[in-house]
């Protein structure tokens, strides 16, 4: 054998998955749906001037979608998966942490909703990771409707930063 030889038979055996197209396709619309919905939660962070914005929110979501997506179609079992949501849980509570920022006073925290829209979407992420996109589009909308429509009923007094 010649070392092309070699090396086409190690491409085709560290990309075997490209030779399977209904799992390929698969893993294309769970990755594209991440973005998507990841993408919905940081345009509107990215639209209230907060840190975290559109491509913070979708590469987590994605990243949290690739964390679970492949052991899911590959047949994990419920614990094997239960301990990697625990990890990405666990991990994603440091991006969170550096989101959050407290002033001189203890009235004066920020960026706790645009860490809970974090967390959110790495739990988004999870979700379509593991094949439930229609469940992850209902939680997206749920979110929406929580960042858009709360802030019109809160008392004024939280509308404005202190002096």
């Amino acid at each position: 054998m010649e070392l092309s030889d070699y090396l086409a038979a190690a491409l085709r055996e560290e990309f075997a998955d490209f030779g399977q197209t209904q799992q390929m396709l698969s893993a294309a619309l769970r990755l594209m749906m991440a973005a998507l919905l990841g993408g919905l939660l940081g345009f509107e962070r990215e639209a209230k001037g907060k840190a975290a914005g559109l491509r913070t929110h979708m590469l987590v979501t994605l990243g949290a979608t690739l964390f679970v997506m492949p052991l899911q179609l590959d047949g994990a079992e419920h614990d094997a998966l239960s301990r990697v949501v625990q990890g990405i849980a666990a991990g994603i509570g440091f991006l969170c942490a550096g989101t959050i920022l407290k002033g001189d006073r203890s009235s004066q925290i920020k960026g706790l909703t645009t860490s809970a829209s974090l967390w959110f979407s790495t739990a988004v992420g999870i979700t379509v990771g593991l094949g439930y996109e229609g469940t992850a589009l209902l939680g997206v909308l749920f979110a929406l409707i929580v960042l858009h429509t709360l802030p019109l009923i809160e008392p004024s007094d939280k509308k404005t930063p202190p002096h």
